[in-house]
């Protein structure tokens, strides 16, 4: 589950055709947009998601709602489809606020600090990358979401390496790698169950055709991690025990504080919703801070000790606001430090925007005349893949939204599937390489602001390493060119009903 959406939504969902509109006249915001944002990149660099990628995203929903109306298309139609767009992404919204309560409690409960302590002590240098793949992978094919892995082991994780003197690029691509791993395999997963139900095929027959890519893309994803642990020169490996020492100078460390994630990761795979189970993680963060760091939460809220105004006070501002645990050793002032709700604004301002462009580019039936296009190239069985390739990754630049990335190409490449005698886990498994695990390489996409914020990394940074998100559609074209594992559709024989004589 990358975010919350109610499957009959995500399954009924409509594709807005224009015939009027042209495909010059469809990529018009689409270059425009592109081209604005790459010298609002160039002008602010790291700042610009701050707010200028934001307004470029409303200007370019501005130039589609322009190329509409030029076609006769209502305003209020587009209008319709951005308060759609943006619904459709409240519980992500909501998720995202929870999120930054939990880091905060996390924080401030010595939950974070006590993962950072123990990995440290049993993660170096040379396996860490590899390792947070395969952590990763193991508790998102358990939880089936990317969102929540990335929301709680990943943190982790993240400043784990840092620590380790790993940069933060590497290792944020070395979660989101084993994160989608089982975002895309896992059935408790909603991308999962939502590819076959748009190409038409059934769930584990999905599941199981899509280990033929899947396999060799995370074995190679795993070598080239642990070629790069080999060869990593880092200057955390030294500053290990002085970093252990003012961790414990900081917090009271146990091993009681893991029963906090172990809950958490024990809601989600018995399918508690994730908002109940991050927020359940949340209030327990903030028990277990007023039980075990009462000096943590009195220090936060600018006391001298612990009562009852300051033990509310430090739990909501740690909850709400930016925080810090001040330490004796600066390189742990990066780790000890929380964003709370409030730090997560800026991830929500972005998302909006974007389903602002993507909606108003759904209702001027841009989104379907460009996947139609793509359709139109399909002439072999290569050109297919290609396009259906093609037309996920667009989607996911112009949409900014993962589900429209696998309901709009699964809609129109369906029938030309059949058509090809090609048996619907092709085309299910090809949304999935290419539309599912490369939203994250989008930083408008809300799948990439999500991971951007939660993580504290900007995807530009973890773009390279993420090798298994840019590797899948890669290895699905290789596939598809080399005809290996391309099932063709079997017909099942009638046997004739005998003749009775009267």
């Amino acid at each position: 589950m990358a975010k919350p959406k109610p499957k009959e939504q995500q399954q009924n969902a409509t594709v807005n055709e224009n015939n009027e509109l042209s495909i010059f006249e469809a990529l018009i915001p689409v270059v425009v947009l592109v081209a604005m944002l790459a010298y609002n990149v160039y002008v602010f660099g790291d700042d610009a998601l701050s707010g200028s990628n934001q307004f470029i995203l409303l200007l370019g929903g501005a130039v589609a709602a322009v190329v509409g109306i030029r076609n006769k298309v209502p305003y209020k139609r587009m209008l319709a489809e951005v308060a759609e767009n943006v619904k459709s992404t409240t519980g992500a919204l909501l998720i995202l606020l929870m999120v930054g309560a939990l880091a905060g409690t996390w924080l401030a409960s010595g939950i974070i600090p006590a993962m950072i302590y123990y990995g440290l002590q049993v993660l170096n240098p040379t396996i860490f990358l590899a390792a947070c793949v395969i952590i990763c992978a193991v508790i998102s094919v358990a939880t089936g979401s990317s969102w929540t892995t990335s929301a709680t082991v990943g943190i982790a994780l993240v400043g784990i390496g840092e620590a380790l003197g790993i940069g933060m690029g590497m290792t944020a691509g070395a979660v989101l790698s084993g994160a989608y791993f089982g975002d895309k395999l896992s059935p408790l997963s909603d991308t999962t169950n939502l590819a076959p139900a748009m190409a038409g095929g059934e769930l584990f027959t999905h599941i199981k055709y899509m280990l033929y890519t899947t396999v060799p893309t995370i074995s190679v994803t795993l070598l080239v991690f642990i070629i790069i642990g080999l060869n990593i020169d880092t200057s955390g490996q030294a500053d290990v025990a002085s970093i252990l020492t003012s961790i414990e100078a900081s917090f009271n460390i146990n091993g009681w504080l893991f029963l906090v994630p172990v809950v958490v990761v024990g809601l989600i795979i018995k399918k508690t919703p994730p908002l109940a189970a991050l927020l359940v993680g949340t209030l327990l963060g903030a028990l277990f801070a007023l039980i075990f760091q009462p000096n943590v939460v009195a220090g936060i809220a600018g006391a001298q000790q612990l009562d009852l105004q300051s033990g509310y006070r430090g739990i909501l501002e740690a909850i709400t606001v930016s925080t810090e645990i001040p330490t004796d050793n600066q390189a742990l002032s990066d780790l000890f430090a929380a964003k709370g709700m409030a730090g997560m604004l800026g991830t929500i301002w972005l998302i909006v925007c974007a389903m602002v462009f993507g909606g108003v580019m759904d209702g001027i039936g841009a989104l379907a005349r460009i996947t139609k296009a793509l359709l139109s190239l399909a002439s072999s069985t290569f050109s297919l893949f290609a396009s259906t390739v093609g037309s996920c990754l667009a989607l996911n630049v112009t949409a900014s939204d993962q589900y429209l990335a696998i309901v709009v190409p699964g809609k129109m490449f369906s029938k030309a599937y059949a058509d090809k005698g090609l048996a619907p886990e092709n085309l299910s498994r090809t949304l999935e390489d290419s539309g599912t695990v490369t939203s994250v390489l989008i930083p408008w996409n809300t799948c990439g602001a999500y991971h951007s914020g939660v993580l504290g990394v900007g995807v530009t940074d973890y773009f390279f390493y993420a090798v298994f998100n840019w590797l899948s559609p890669i290895m699905t074209l290789l596939f598809a060119a080399f005809n290996i594992k391309i099932k063709q559709l079997v017909h099942k024989k009638v046997r004739p009903v005998p003749e009775t004589t009267p």
